[in-house]
């Protein structure tokens, strides 16, 4: 994630349970685990919030 250290005010992780894991950005749901039922790689993740910088 530095590759957005000059593009994002903050970036936090919040701890969860039961498999959870959501990618939200400025509010916006743009990942769920648990509806997908699948982890994403590290590519999946700057893709998905590269499509929305």
């Amino acid at each position: 994630m530095i590759q957005y250290k000059l593009r994002l005010e903050s970036i936090t992780l919040i701890p969860a349970g039961d498999g959870e894991f959501d990618i939200r950005l400025d509010g916006e749901m743009v990942y769920s685990k648990l509806k997908t039922n699948v982890f994403p790689g590290h590519e999946e993740i700057t893709e998905l919030i590269d499509g929305r910088l």
